[in-house]
C-alpha cells in the first residue's frame, strides 16, 4: 500500500458506503478507524494499512473535500500525539487493540502524569513511587501541570520503581486509570483566569502489570518517544500559511489601517517571515518523520513554535492600542482544549506565556538542541551514577 491513487479510490469507496451527511459522526469515525484510513502508516488493524505517513493527506484531503467530520484533535491532542506513538512502539498486541479504537475516535481522552512539584525540568528526579504487589502496582505520589486531566478517562504515568539505582534508571512507564478511587484532581487557575491544568494526587492507586508499557526499569526510554513526539506535536502541527498566531494580527492590519505605524510593519513583516520559515520547517519536519521516529530536531520546532508566539502575541497587543489590554472573560473554568485563535489577543498574550514552559522549557530544550543537535558537550552532571534515593532534595 504505497499509492496514492489506490489510496484516493480506497477513500472514495469508503464515503460511498459511509457518506458524511448521512452516517453519525461517531459511527463515521469508528468505520474509518477500521477501514485503515485513520492514521495510514499504523499497521492494519489499528487504524492504518502500513502506507507511507506521507500519505496521509491523500485520504484527510479526500475527506475534508466530502464534508466528513474529524475527531476533534485538539480535545484529544495528548492522546494522539503522545499516547499513541508510545503504545504502538512498546505496548503489547493487547494494549495496542485495547487502547488505539477508542482514543482516535475521542471516546477516551488521555491526560500526561509526568511532571511533579521537584522534578519539572529535571524529569527524571520524579519521586512518585509505584510498588509491585503481584499482579499490580501500587502506586502514590503528586504529579503537576497535568493538562486535561480533569477530562481524562486514561493517563500515561512514569513513577519510581527502584530508589536504589540512578534516577534514570529506576522509573517504569504505565497506563494509570483516571476513574481509580485513588486518583485526586485538582484545578490549577492559570493567569488567562481558566484551569485548564490540574494537580494530580495518586493514593494507593492500582494498575494492573498488563498496564506497564516496556520492562521494568525502562520508563525513561519509554519517556523519550513520548517527550519526542509532544514537542514535534506542539512545534511542528501542519498550519496554512497565514494561520496560527499570525493570522489575527495580519487581518488586524489589513483591515484597519488607522492602526498602522511604519515601526509596527517593519516588526509585522519580521514575524511574517519568521513564521512562515516555521512553517515550512515543519512541513519539512513531518517528511522526515516518514523514515522513523522523531528526534531532537523537534525540541528545535518547539522553542521556535514559544519564541514566535510569544513576541506575535505581544505585537498584536501593541498594534489594537487600548482594545488590546481588553479582556473577554476571567471567568474561571476548565476548558477541554486551548483555542488560541477564537479567542481575542489579551488571552492569545496572556496564554502565549506558557508555551515557553509547557512540553519542556525553553531552557532544556536550549541544551537539547546543543547536545544532541549541535553536538556541543554535555553539561556536567554529578548525579549520573548516584541512587535515586542518595540525592539531595
Amino acid at each position: 500500500m504505497t499509492d496514492g491513487a489506490e489510496l484516493r479510490r480506497r477513500a472514495q469507496e469508503f464515503l460511498a458506503a459511509y457518506p458524511p451527511d448521512g452516517t453519525e459522526r461517531a459511527e463515521f469515525l469508528k468505520a474509518r478507524f477500521d477501514a485503515g484510513l485513520a492514521w495510514v502508516h499504523y499497521p492494519e488493524g489499528l487504524g492504518g494499512l502500513g502506507a507511507p505517513r506521507s500519505l496521509q493527506a491523500v485520504v484527510d484531503a479526500e475527506l475534508e473535500a466530502a464534508g466528513a467530520p474529524d475527531n476533534d484533535p485538539r480535545r484529544i491532542g495528548i492522546g494522539l500525539g503522545m499516547a499513541a506513538p508510545t503504545i504502538l512502539r512498546f505496548g503489547t498486541e493487547e494494549q495496542k487493540r485495547s487502547f488505539l479504537r477508542p482514543l482516535w475516535v475521542g471516546d477516551e481522552v488521555w491526560c500526561q502524569l509526568f511532571s511533579e512539584p521537584g522534578a519539572g525540568s529535571d524529569l527524571a528526579a520524579l519521586g512518585t513511587r509505584a510498588v509491585r504487589d503481584g499482579d499490580t502496582w501500587v502506586v502514590n505520589g503528586q504529579k503537576v501541570w497535568t493538562s486535561g486531566a480533569h477530562a481524562a478517562r486514561w493517563a500515561i504515568l512514569i513513577a519510581r520503581t527502584d530508589p536504589e539505582v540512578p534516577k534514570h534508571r529506576g522509573i517504569t512507564y504505565f497506563v494509570c486509570d483516571m476513574t481509580d478511587p485513588g486518583v485526586e484532581v485538582r484545578p490549577l487557575r492559570q493567569i488567562t483566569g481558566e484551569a485548564e491544568f490540574n494537580e494530580v494526587f495518586l493514593t494507593d492507586v492500582t494498575i494492573p502489570d498488563a498496564h506497564r508499557l516496556g520492562e521494568i526499569g525502562d520508563g525513561w526510554k519509554v519517556a523519550q518517544t513520548t517527550l519526542m513526539n509532544e514537542r514535534v506535536s506542539i512545534g511542528g502541527a501542519r498550519i496554512p500559511r497565514e494561520g496560527g498566531m499570525i493570522g489575527p494580527v495580519v487581518e488586524a492590519w489589513r483591515e484597519r489601517p488607522e492602526l498602522r505605524t511604519h515601526d509596527l510593519h517593519q516588526r509585522l513583516l519580521k514575524l511574517w517571515v519568521e513564521a512562515e520559515v516555521a512553517r515550512l520547517t515543519g512541513e519539512r519536519l513531518r517528511q522526515q518523520l516518514v523514515a522513523g521516529q522523531p528526534g531532537p530536531e523537534g525540541s528545535g520546532m518547539k522553542l521556535g513554535f514559544a519564541r514566535l508566539n510569544q513576541e506575535i502575541s505581544g505585537l498584536e497587543v501593541e498594534l489594537l492600542g487600548e482594545e488590546g489590554l481588553l479582556y473577554e472573560d476571567w471567568t474561571m473554568r476548565r476548558p477541554e482544549k486551548v483555542d488560541f485563535v477564537g479567542r481575542d489577543a489579551g488571552y492569545r498574550y496572556l496564554r502565549a506565556k506558557g508555551n515557553s514552559i509547557e512540553g519542556g522549557t525553553s531552557e532544556v530544550l536550549l541544551n537539547i538542541v546543543a547536545e544532541r543537535v549541535l553536538g556541543l558537550p554535555s553539561e556536567p552532571r554529578t548525579d549520573k551514577d548516584v541512587a535515586w534515593k542518595d540525592l539531595a532534595r
